[in-house]
């Protein structure tokens, strides 16, 4: 057991220099973002947001989308029946926005999630003048510039896509919300200046003769997941997608276990069905790091009760949770220099996103365990069942 330990423990050593290597380029690539200027490209934009229920600073969120500071656009509100329960919330934001705002009922799905039938419709209904698309969450708050920000890229016609990505402020000071915003926290790194980036469905825009050059309107028939099909698309016809580090968004939560479980089961398996291959590699990795973690505290506890020397183990132990948190650190300082006006809240809440990730993998793992169990999600009052990329079943709950 020991040998197998060493191995792995030296393992997860190489693997956490290499990631905190590749966390010192992410930081680079963020700090050279935010002292560039985006360029002056201002095409009439859709300001796509898909709402559904009441959620904790919805109108506060909604509210946010009226105030970009940047005029040349126009925001469409989507619900899926007139009976939901943000509509009065949703019209009350509409009415009272500088910009203009509609609101649209897009009907209940029959083969999609509800969110993706909602964008169809919408994309369907937008007049031509549109030149950009930009989708978005009712969940997030984005700052004032961050519409052009997102935008002025697109003024490079080789840029198929730009995305960005949440990160998530507990709400309330218990363990599922603060796990939750912990389990979130590495996505953000998933993302880089030359990596194979993916879009983000609370955060992306894209030129509308490329949205309709890549046939994403088909990519998306039957489809549960907006943002991995619309990578598909965009990968499919070789447009690359660029990540805008100083556009991410500030995403205020709440949970409980099984909200915890809920949405973190849901990621998992949309990310199986949609891209295996990360999931795999996902999947190993944090297998390898929770097993090396076990076998430490296995070995150090065994060593510790027949009185022999376990200092070399504990060293080993504590070297991989270290070069854990160093790489959970520097993206901490990222994430605060990117998003300045939150710094002392999520500093204050930094052994969050520095301490308790140590442990989330171990969560991670019990999402890799649920993606190989079953092929259905719940989502938002519903439930689908994900039979393939291009293949959804709304099931009873």
């Amino acid at each position: 057991m020991e040998t197998l330990f060493n191995l792995l423990a030296f393992l997860q050593i190489l693997i956490g220099i290499y990631v905190i290597c590749q966390g010192i380029q992410w930081l680079g690539y963020v700090r050279r973002r935010l002292h560039m200027d985006p360029g002056f490209y201002a095409p009439r934009v859709a300001v796509l947001c898909p709402c559904k229920g009441m959620e904790p600073g919805l109108e506060r969120n909604l509210l946010a989308l009226t105030e970009f500071e940047r005029q040349n656009y126009e925001i469409f509100f989507v619900l899926a029946v007139g009976s939901d329960a943000a509509r009065s919330a949703v019209e009350r934001i509409a009415a009272s926005s500088k910009v203009k705002a509609s609101v649209i009922i897009a009907g209940s799905p029959s083969n999609s999630s509800e969110k993706v039938n909602n964008l169809r419709v919408a994309v369907e209904q937008l007049p031509p003048e549109f030149e950009v698309l930009v989708f978005t969450d009712s969940d997030g708050r984005p700052g004032k510039s961050w519409l052009h920000h997102l935008v002025a890229p697109l003024g490079d016609v080789r840029i198929g896509a730009t995305t960005t990505m949440r990160w998530l402020i507990p709400n309330r000071s218990n363990l599922p919300t603060a796990l939750l915003a912990a389990w979130n926290a590495p996505v953000v790194t998933m993302l880089s200046e030359k990596g194979k980036n993916f879009c983000w469905g609370g955060g992306t825009a894209i030129r509308r003769s490329i949205f309709e050059q890549s046939g994403v309107m088909n990519e998306w028939r039957n489809s549960v997941s907006d943002d991995y099909s619309l990578t598909r698309a965009l990968e499919r016809n070789n447009r690359s997608i660029v990540f805008i580090p100083e556009c991410l968004t500030p995403s205020y939560v709440e949970s409980d276990f099984e909200g915890l479980l809920e949405f973190t089961n849901r990621q998992v398996l949309i990310t199986r069905v949609y891209r295996e291959k990360v999931w795999a590699a996902a999947a190993v990795t944090h297998l390898f790091y929770c097993l090396t973690l076990l076998l430490g505290v296995i070995l150090i506890l065994s060593n510790f009760f027949e009185q022999r020397p376990a200092f070399h183990i504990a060293t080993l132990t504590f070297l991989a949770v270290l070069l854990s948190s160093i790489r959970s650190a520097i993206r901490l300082i990222g994430v605060t220099e990117a998003l300045a006006a939150g710094r002392s809240q999520i500093t204050g809440q930094a052994w969050i996103y520095v301490l308790l990730t140590v442990l989330v993998p171990f969560l991670y793992l019990v999402n890799f365990v649920n993606s190989l169990v079953t092929r259905k999600i719940r989502w938002r009052g519903l439930a689908y069942e994900l039979i393939g990329p291009g293949q959804t079943r709304i099931v009873p709950l």
